[in-house]
């Protein structure tokens, strides 16, 4: 009997099934960001099968998987725009606001009605991604900044007249998150790789904004960067911490706990910002050695900076690699199962390696104009 596959399902069954208990689902923490074009094109699927310097971020314990030196940079974003606010504020800014008639101002109110409840919630990452390794001891480090943000209606908006204008009582409301860290990782392998651990600590700095977009004259651009007031500055340290159980040279299983001691950043307005700890989970397989099909799924209910949404976000994707690798075709899907408004977005990707140089591009995009990705990367792995 194998020590090591014990410990890896008493580790992978006690996450999944004391997550409920240890972290309700009312608890507040900011969604999981997909990370890297290679996890972007599998729908974000990436916390079983990511063991390049990108591990830092989705599961250090997948570092120890694989033996290589990598140098990487990657930028990825992603936007949903629930009830088409874009839309809409470009359509309120179209109306002729000397006109104080009943009926335009009934139109007006018409508009401002489906801002009532709409929100628009964005996320992004980009950094230097850095792996190597000492004997059986993996490294990684990453400089990195990883930020989410949201607009919403704090009140309900409505229609007046001024004067002789027709003017709209009420802002959008603007929050945001960056966390701007370094971060180092750790890795080991037991047992030929059956069973890998890694974590992570992080020095993050909390850059917190909160400001307020006016509706008519914002020209429907939300003012996300030039509305967001400045930013309350506080440092706390994160600790990530994973496992990949590989039993079988055809199944990878693996679980990764983030932020697990709750860093806590200073709000403007005096509050905080808890990130309380995400657990994500995943399966992978070969069912040859070029092909891998892998599903993650957030085993947490993360509250996000909108009031009353939450993401809980279940990926799939698959991988052929062709030609030693040199040529990756990627394809998978994502569902936000906590969000009413939230459909399944189809992604892709593609991977292009030229000796030790590698370039990965991959995105998503729902077909409503409502939800897109993309994300890329260069790497240099040896």
């Amino acid at each position: 009997m194998r020590r090591p596959a014990d410990a890896a399902w008493i580790i992978i069954l006690v996450s999944f099934i004391a997550t409920d208990w240890l972290f309700p689902s009312d608890v507040r923490a900011v969604e999981f960001t997909i990370v890297g074009p290679r996890a972007m094109g599998m729908g974000g699927a990436g916390v079983a099968v990511t063991t390049d310097a990108l591990a830092t971020y989705w599961n250090p314990a997948g570092l120890a998987m694989q033996k290589s030196v990598d140098i990487r940079v990657q930028a990825s974003g992603q936007i949903t725009d629930r009830l088409g606010i874009a839309d809409t504020i470009e359509e309120i800014n179209d109306i002729n606001t000397n006109d104080t008639s009943q009926a335009n101002r009934d139109r007006l109110q018409g508009l401002l009605n489906r801002l009532n409840g709409a929100s628009v919630s964005a996320a992004g990452a980009a950094g230097l991604y850095l792996k190597g390794y000492f004997g059986d001891h993996v490294f990684g480090f990453n400089v990195s900044d990883v930020a989410t943000g949201g607009l919403f209606t704090p009140t309900p908006l409505t229609a007046s007249v001024s004067g002789t204008t027709l003017t709209v009582n009420g802002q959008l409301a603007v929050r945001g998150l960056e966390a701007r860290q370094a971060g180092l990782s750790y890795a080991y392998a037991l047992a030929d790789k059956t069973l890998s651990l890694g974590t992570t600590v992080k020095i993050i700095q909390g850059a917190a904004y909160a400001g307020s977009v006016r509706v008519v004259g914002s020209e429907g651009d939300f003012g996300f960067t030039s509305d967001l007031g400045k930013a309350n500055i506080s440092t706390a340290i994160g600790i990530d911490a994973g496992v990949i159980y590989h039993p079988f040279s055809w199944l990878r299983i693996g679980v990764v706990g983030k932020d697990l001691n709750q860093p806590t950043f200073d709000a403007p307005g005096g509050g905080e910002f808890k990130l309380i700890p995400q657990i994500r989970g995943s399966v992978a397989v070969n069912p040859y050695s070029s092909l891998t099909l892998t599903f993650d799924g957030d085993l947490t209910s993360n509250k996000t900076l909108l009031p009353g949404v939450k993401s809980r976000v279940l990926s799939i994707g698959g991988e052929q690699t062709l030609f030693s690798e040199a040529l990756s075709l990627r394809i998978g899907a994502l569902k936000n199962v906590e969000d009413a408004q939230s459909i399944v977005i189809p992604t892709a990707g593609l991977g292009i390696g030229i000796g030790a140089f590698r370039l990965d591009i991959g995105g998503g995009y729902d077909f409503r104009e409502r939800q897109a990705l993309a994300s890329g990367s260069l790497a240099l792995t040896f």
